[in-house]
């Protein structure tokens, strides 16, 4: 009889494959740009992630893609006021 009280493990063999030569083993799965990311792997905690997020915001970005944000919002925002027939005379001084 087995004891209740201990979880049961999984059972772990040494397999490699026979035709497998690169580094690493080929079962781990791993995005290729998570290198590259700053939330990936990081530690849990509240803490953690607000530290994490005070470290993005430090980081200067890239500025052609905050304009090119901006100009997209605005398209979509100009898009969706032009969808609903908003009047827009209503900002302007007659």
């Amino acid at each position: 009889m087995r004891n209740f009280l201990k979880l049961r493990r999984n059972r772990t063999f040494d397999y490699k494959p026979r035709y497998y030569e690169g580094e690493g083993s080929p079962y781990k799965i791993e995005h290729k740009l998570d290198k590259y990311r700053s939330t990936a792997n990081s530690q849990r905690g509240l803490k953690n992630k607000f530290s994490s997020a005070f470290e993005d915001l430090k980081r200067e970005g890239d500025k052609n893609l905050r304009i090119r944000f901006w100009v997209i919002v605005t398209v979509l925002v100009l898009v969706f006021l032009f969808i609903i027939d908003f009047d827009l005379s209503i900002f302007f001084r007659r």
